[in-house]
Protein backbone atom coordinates (compact mmCIF):
# COMPACT_ATOMS: atom_id res chain seq x y z
CA UNK A 1 0.00 0.00 0.00
CA UNK A 2 1.48 3.25 -1.45
CA UNK A 3 0.07 6.45 -0.23
CA UNK A 4 2.13 8.70 -3.17
CA UNK A 5 0.92 12.04 -3.21
CA UNK A 6 1.39 14.58 -5.76
CA UNK A 7 0.32 17.46 -3.39
CA UNK A 8 1.64 20.75 -4.20
CA UNK A 9 3.05 22.59 -1.12
CA UNK A 10 3.43 19.24 0.57
CA UNK A 11 0.89 16.72 2.14
CA UNK A 12 0.06 18.70 5.57
CA UNK A 13 1.48 22.57 6.23
CA UNK A 14 1.13 24.78 9.02
CA UNK A 15 1.14 28.61 8.18
CA UNK A 16 2.41 31.32 10.50
CA UNK A 17 0.82 29.15 13.71
CA UNK A 18 -0.06 30.88 16.51
CA UNK A 19 -1.46 28.92 19.77
CA UNK A 20 -1.29 30.63 23.41
CA UNK A 21 -1.96 28.35 26.45
CA UNK A 22 -3.22 31.16 28.99
CA UNK A 23 -0.45 34.01 29.29
CA UNK A 24 2.11 31.41 27.44
CA UNK A 25 2.42 31.72 23.93
CA UNK A 26 3.66 27.90 22.52
CA UNK A 27 3.91 29.10 18.96
CA UNK A 28 4.45 32.56 18.01
CA UNK A 29 3.99 32.02 14.08
CA UNK A 30 5.66 28.62 13.11
CA UNK A 31 5.49 26.89 9.61
CA UNK A 32 6.69 23.60 8.94
CA UNK A 33 5.77 21.18 5.90
CA UNK A 34 5.70 18.27 5.83
CA UNK A 35 5.52 15.59 2.49
CA UNK A 36 4.19 13.17 1.55
CA UNK A 37 5.70 9.50 2.44
CA UNK A 38 8.72 12.10 4.47
CA UNK A 39 9.59 11.55 7.59
CA UNK A 40 10.21 14.66 9.52
CA UNK A 41 11.93 15.14 12.97
CA UNK A 42 10.87 18.75 15.06
CA UNK A 43 13.13 19.18 17.47
CA UNK A 44 13.82 21.79 20.35
CA UNK A 45 13.93 22.04 24.13
CA UNK A 46 11.58 21.05 26.06
CA UNK A 47 8.90 24.43 26.30
CA UNK A 48 9.71 24.94 22.73
CA UNK A 49 6.31 24.41 21.69
CA UNK A 50 6.22 20.81 20.33
CA UNK A 51 3.57 18.98 21.07
CA UNK A 52 1.62 22.35 20.44
CA UNK A 53 2.75 22.02 16.94
CA UNK A 54 2.01 18.20 16.54
CA UNK A 55 -1.38 19.13 18.24
CA UNK A 56 -2.38 21.75 15.83
CA UNK A 57 -1.35 19.85 12.89
CA UNK A 58 -3.17 16.95 13.48
CA UNK A 59 -6.29 18.59 14.39
CA UNK A 60 -6.76 18.04 17.82
CA UNK A 61 -6.19 21.71 18.97
CA UNK A 62 -7.34 24.65 17.14
CA UNK A 63 -4.75 27.24 16.30
CA UNK A 64 -5.44 30.81 17.09
CA UNK A 65 -3.95 32.12 14.31
CA UNK A 66 -2.56 30.38 11.36
CA UNK A 67 -3.34 27.58 9.08
CA UNK A 68 -3.29 24.07 8.64
CA UNK A 69 -3.65 22.73 4.95
CA UNK A 70 -3.87 18.73 4.82
CA UNK A 71 -4.64 17.38 1.20
CA UNK A 72 -5.58 21.11 0.54
CA UNK A 73 -8.29 20.75 2.79
CA UNK A 74 -8.12 23.82 5.78
CA UNK A 75 -8.81 21.85 8.62
CA UNK A 76 -9.84 25.20 10.76
CA UNK A 77 -12.42 25.06 8.21
CA UNK A 78 -14.08 20.97 9.05
CA UNK A 79 -16.60 20.46 11.22
CA UNK A 80 -15.50 18.52 14.37
CA UNK A 81 -17.41 15.39 13.03
CA UNK A 82 -15.36 15.56 9.44
CA UNK A 83 -11.34 16.26 12.03
CA UNK A 84 -12.52 13.29 14.66
CA UNK A 85 -13.07 10.96 11.37
CA UNK A 86 -9.44 12.30 9.82
CA UNK A 87 -8.37 11.56 12.90
CA UNK A 88 -9.05 7.88 13.05
CA UNK A 89 -8.71 7.16 9.41
CA UNK A 90 -6.03 8.93 7.78
CA UNK A 91 -4.21 10.13 11.33
CA UNK A 92 -2.28 7.83 13.23
CA UNK A 93 -1.11 9.05 17.03
CA UNK A 94 1.73 7.73 19.65
CA UNK A 95 2.30 9.02 22.53
CA UNK A 96 5.42 8.95 24.45
CA UNK A 97 3.62 6.68 27.13
CA UNK A 98 1.86 4.24 24.27
CA UNK A 99 -1.48 4.97 26.38
CA UNK A 100 -3.03 1.31 25.39
CA UNK A 101 -6.32 0.71 26.93
CA UNK A 102 -5.21 -1.55 30.04
CA UNK A 103 -8.10 -3.84 30.35
CA UNK A 104 -7.70 -4.72 26.33
CA UNK A 105 -4.94 -7.63 25.56
CA UNK A 106 -2.55 -6.19 22.63
CA UNK A 107 -4.46 -7.69 19.68
CA UNK A 108 -7.78 -6.18 21.05
CA UNK A 109 -5.84 -2.28 21.57
CA UNK A 110 -4.26 -2.92 17.94
CA UNK A 111 -8.00 -3.87 16.50
CA UNK A 112 -9.85 -1.46 18.01
CA UNK A 113 -9.33 1.73 15.98
CA UNK A 114 -10.39 -1.20 12.69
CA UNK A 115 -13.74 -2.36 14.54
CA UNK A 116 -14.92 1.53 15.44
CA UNK A 117 -13.72 1.80 11.68
CA UNK A 118 -16.70 -1.30 11.00
CA UNK A 119 -14.94 -4.42 10.78
CA UNK A 120 -15.74 -7.54 12.66
CA UNK A 121 -13.52 -8.51 15.56
CA UNK A 122 -12.21 -11.53 14.22
CA UNK A 123 -11.25 -9.87 11.13
CA UNK A 124 -9.61 -6.77 13.11
CA UNK A 125 -8.01 -9.28 15.50
CA UNK A 126 -6.60 -10.94 12.49
CA UNK A 127 -4.91 -7.76 11.19
CA UNK A 128 -3.91 -7.10 14.39
CA UNK A 129 -1.92 -9.79 14.34
CA UNK A 130 -0.19 -9.38 10.97
CA UNK A 131 0.28 -5.80 12.42
CA UNK A 132 1.93 -7.14 15.46
CA UNK A 133 4.20 -9.52 13.76
CA UNK A 134 5.50 -6.11 11.23
CA UNK A 135 6.62 -4.87 14.76
CA UNK A 136 8.17 -8.06 16.15
CA UNK A 137 5.79 -8.79 19.50
CA UNK A 138 3.72 -11.51 17.63
CA UNK A 139 3.35 -14.05 20.36
CA UNK A 140 1.92 -11.26 22.84
CA UNK A 141 -1.22 -10.76 21.47
CA UNK A 142 -2.93 -12.05 24.43
CA UNK A 143 -0.96 -10.09 26.58
CA UNK A 144 -2.50 -6.92 28.56
CA UNK A 145 0.28 -4.27 28.31
CA UNK A 146 0.83 -4.46 31.96
CA UNK A 147 2.52 -7.75 31.18
CA UNK A 148 4.62 -6.25 28.20
CA UNK A 149 7.80 -4.49 28.21
CA UNK A 150 8.23 -0.82 27.53
CA UNK A 151 9.70 -1.40 24.00
CA UNK A 152 7.04 -4.09 23.20
CA UNK A 153 4.18 -1.56 24.57
CA UNK A 154 5.44 0.97 22.61
CA UNK A 155 5.59 -1.27 19.30
CA UNK A 156 1.67 -2.32 20.09
CA UNK A 157 0.76 1.33 20.37
CA UNK A 158 2.81 2.15 16.86
CA UNK A 159 1.22 -1.28 15.36
CA UNK A 160 -2.80 0.34 16.57
CA UNK A 161 -1.33 3.64 14.74
CA UNK A 162 -0.60 2.24 11.33
CA UNK A 163 -3.30 -0.59 11.43
CA UNK A 164 -5.65 2.14 9.46
CA UNK A 165 -3.01 2.45 6.78
CA UNK A 166 -3.39 6.32 7.94
CA UNK A 167 -1.34 9.15 5.37
CA UNK A 168 -0.13 10.79 8.76
CA UNK A 169 1.92 9.45 11.78
CA UNK A 170 2.08 12.31 14.11
CA UNK A 171 4.92 10.29 17.04
CA UNK A 172 5.13 12.59 20.01
CA UNK A 173 8.55 11.57 21.99
CA UNK A 174 7.62 7.52 21.12
CA UNK A 175 11.20 6.77 22.76
CA UNK A 176 11.10 9.23 25.43
CA UNK A 177 10.23 6.53 27.97
CA UNK A 178 12.19 3.91 26.86
CA UNK A 179 16.34 2.81 27.25
CA UNK A 180 18.00 2.95 24.50
CA UNK A 181 18.12 -0.51 23.14
CA UNK A 182 14.45 -0.26 23.40
CA UNK A 183 13.96 3.10 21.37
CA UNK A 184 16.43 1.96 18.98
CA UNK A 185 14.51 -1.19 18.60
CA UNK A 186 10.73 0.78 18.26
CA UNK A 187 12.52 3.84 15.75
CA UNK A 188 14.10 0.86 13.33
CA UNK A 189 10.15 -0.73 13.48
CA UNK A 190 8.68 2.36 12.19
CA UNK A 191 10.83 3.05 9.79
CA UNK A 192 11.22 -0.17 8.26
CA UNK A 193 7.23 0.12 8.21
CA UNK A 194 6.46 3.53 7.19
CA UNK A 195 9.33 3.00 4.30
CA UNK A 196 7.07 0.41 3.25
CA UNK A 197 3.71 1.75 3.17
CA UNK A 198 5.01 5.35 2.19
CA UNK A 199 3.29 6.76 5.36
CA UNK A 200 4.64 10.05 6.26
CA UNK A 201 5.49 11.03 9.79
CA UNK A 202 5.62 14.03 12.07
CA UNK A 203 8.60 13.16 14.52
CA UNK A 204 8.76 14.99 17.77
CA UNK A 205 11.97 14.41 19.63
CA UNK A 206 14.63 15.74 22.08
CA UNK A 207 16.82 13.21 21.36
CA UNK A 208 19.50 13.92 18.24
CA UNK A 209 19.69 9.94 17.91
CA UNK A 210 16.07 9.27 17.37
CA UNK A 211 15.76 12.63 14.92
CA UNK A 212 18.93 11.14 13.18
CA UNK A 213 16.56 8.59 11.77
CA UNK A 214 14.33 11.67 9.89
CA UNK A 215 14.69 12.58 6.23
CA UNK A 216 14.64 16.29 7.60
CA UNK A 217 15.05 18.17 10.98
CA UNK A 218 13.06 20.96 11.79
CA UNK A 219 13.90 23.18 15.10
CA UNK A 220 11.66 25.06 17.27
CA UNK A 221 12.93 27.72 19.50
CA UNK A 222 10.66 29.89 21.48
CA UNK A 223 7.30 29.22 19.16
CA UNK A 224 9.03 29.50 15.85
CA UNK A 225 10.54 26.88 13.43
CA UNK A 226 14.12 27.04 11.92
CA UNK A 227 14.93 24.19 9.51
CA UNK A 228 17.72 22.07 9.71
CA UNK A 229 17.97 20.23 6.37
CA UNK A 230 18.43 16.55 6.09
CA UNK A 231 19.37 14.57 9.56
CA UNK A 232 22.21 13.14 9.58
Amino acid sequence: MNHGDNTAGGLLTGRRLVKAHGRTEALRGATVTLDAGEILAVTGPSGSGKSTLAHCLSGITRPDAGSVTYAGRRLEELPEKRLSELRRTEFGVVFQFGQLIPELTAADNVALPLMLAGAGRAEARATAGEWLERFGVRGQEDSRPGELSGGQAQRVALARALVTGPRVVFADEPTGALDSLAGEQVMTALVHTVRETGTAVLLITHDAQVAAYADREVRLCDGVAAPQGAAA
